[in-house]
């Protein structure tokens, strides 16, 4: 289920913000559901090609088909921090609970948005403590460029990006800027449309797939922007995500359980009341066609 659907269920009231929270401040993970599982890892099978399959004769055999898979291991990681809130706010400050929560909030938003940019940008090779992001997993046709120098957006670049993704993306992620750019080209075509997300909010569609804005990360960089390099475009490219969720069918998020919140009470080292998030977490790709991403992309004259 997804963090929302879980958020309608939990009894513990502190555990309900940290994931409205959560969802709130991430697209990713307002979108992705989550499944749970045993032990530190999930051993699980890639599809990446079904079997042949024909017609017979009278007194013919079929051709013996199977399908590919590949095996794959994920493994959780830990994600999660402290908010320490001075006791001295006690005597301070009118509500120190409220206080408190709200420290807890900062943290969970922090959290979410670091979150958003490992799913992204992740890389486990560069830093074991992460877990791969798309930019690690998605390899050959999974992967399309605007230009061997990179190249502005257009109508065909963005429908080979949705046609690579099985089926139809339930959204597509990119930065503001990148939002401009699709504006600017299909400003008074009927492509363009919008929708409401899960907490009714309006987000702009195209082809009715809604798009959805990825911006500043916990340290307030912007995670999807125009500072990629393709050939001689030096730091000045971008890229966009068709991404298809689905649990143990498309991309999914792990868990050991939901995210623990947990209150640790008056520090005996420091003065300060502590809340604690934690997660063991990480995403599988259990379809190659789950995701594609579109890189290279210029900006148009013009259009920042």
């Amino acid at each position: 289920m997804t963090l929302i659907e879980y958020m309608k269920t939990s009894q513990d009231p502190l555990q309900s913000g940290v994931i409205e929270t959560f969802a709130r401040t991430s697209p990713i993970l307002q979108d992705m559901p989550f499944i749970d599982i045993e032990g530190a890892a999930l051993p699980y099978n890639r599809e990446q090609r079904l079997p042949g399959i024909a017609f017979r004769g009278l007194n013919e055999a079929y051709d013996e088909s199977t399908g590919v898979v590949n095996p794959q291991v994920e493994k959780l990681k830990i994600m999660g921090g402290d908010a320490d809130t001075d006791r001295a706010l006690m005597k301070w400050e009118k509500n120190f609970e409220e206080r408190r929560a709200t420290d807890l909030d900062m943290k969970a938003k922090a959290a979410a948005l670091y979150f958003t940019k490992c799913f992204f940008d992740g890389d486990e090779s560069s830093d074991p403590r992460q877990f791969d992001g798309l930019n690690a997993r998605l390899t050959g046709n999974q992967v399309i460029t605007a230009g061997a120098d990179g190249a502005n957006l257009d109508q065909n670049l963005l429908d080979r990006t949705i046609a690579a993704v099985k089926g139809t993306p339930d959204a597509l992620y990119m930065g503001k800027k990148m939002q401009r750019q699709i504006t600017h080209l299909f400003r008074n075509s009927s492509i363009m449309s919008d929708t409401k997300d899960a907490f009714g909010k309006q987000v702009l569609t195209y082809a009715g797939v809604p798009i959805h804005l990825i911006e500043e990360d916990n340290d307030d960089n912007e995670i999807l922007a125009f500072d990629e390099t393709q050939g001689s475009s030096v730091g000045v490219c971008g890229s966009l995500y068709a991404v298809r969720f689905g649990a143990r069918e498309f991309i999914c998020g792990l868990q050991t359980e939901p995210l623990n919140t947990r209150d640790l009470g008056e520090l005996q080292t420091k003065a300060c009341f502590r809340s604690r998030i934690e997660w063991y977490v990480s995403i599988a790709v259990f379809q190659v066609k789950s995701a594609a991403r579109l890189k290279g992309i210029t900006v148009i004259t013009g259009v920042n």
